[in-house]
């Protein structure tokens, strides 16, 4: 059995602005892009990994959900608690002035780390983390 991994999601709330970071400033191409009973999908992926997508989606994209429940999500969105992505650079140093000459919130600036990387992270526009990390030769 071959498990990989297809898709992740990333909650966003104003689609045209992360379409201007994850395209734009990070480069990855956009895949798909779908409206539907008033809320918007967006898919974007690297293109050299065209089996990996990453879906920017609403917050609490279920019809289902409660006003509290939005509200709750919202709340957790400004503060930026909500889980990014981890992506992986050949350079990190380059990475972290491109995302940040784009104007990205810099959470950290390129650091080796002890576990064998070299890393950076910042917030995307919807305020979750995303971490950049380059390994680290042996």
């Amino acid at each position: 059995m071959d498990i990989k991994l297809s898709q992740c999601f990333i909650a966003v709330d104003d689609h045209d602005k992360a379409l201007a970071f994850y395209r734009d400033a990070l480069g990855l191409e956009v895949r798909n892009d779908v409206g539907f009973e008033g809320m918007r999908w967006v898919t974007v992926g690297s293109p050299t990994q065209p089996g990996v997508e990453i879906v920017l989606e609403p917050p609490l994209a279920d019809p289902n959900a409660s006003d509290a429940d939005r509200q709750t999500v919202a709340e957790l969105m400004a503060k930026g608690l909500l889980r990014g992505v981890i992506f992986q650079t050949d350079d990190c140093d380059a990475t972290f002035e491109r995302v940040s000459a784009a104007g990205a919130e810099v959470l950290q600036e390129p650091m080796d780390q002890p576990y064998g990387v070299r890393d950076c992270a910042f917030r995307d526009p919807a305020g979750n983390m995303l971490r950049f990390t380059q390994p680290r030769a042996a």
